[in-house]
């Protein structure tokens, strides 16, 4: 009867592992940095444009 509680005790302990919880935690954070991102571009992507722009038009002139 121990032998049996005691190999019950050690899978549960098994099933305890915390393996998966830094994946789950790297992505949550890569998810958060790609909204970010996305925000900031959208926000200054029409300002970026124009600048490239008039780079490109003043380079042309010359």
């Amino acid at each position: 009867m121990k032998f049996q509680y005691v190999r019950l005790l050690t899978c549960l302990d098994s099933l305890k592992t915390e393996k998966g919880q830094g994946l789950v935690e790297y992505a949550l954070i890569l998810v958060l940095i790609a909204i970010v991102v996305i925000a900031i571009m959208t926000a200054l992507g029409k300002e970026t444009c124009k600048a490239f722009c008039t780079v490109n038009n003043a380079l042309k002139q010359k």
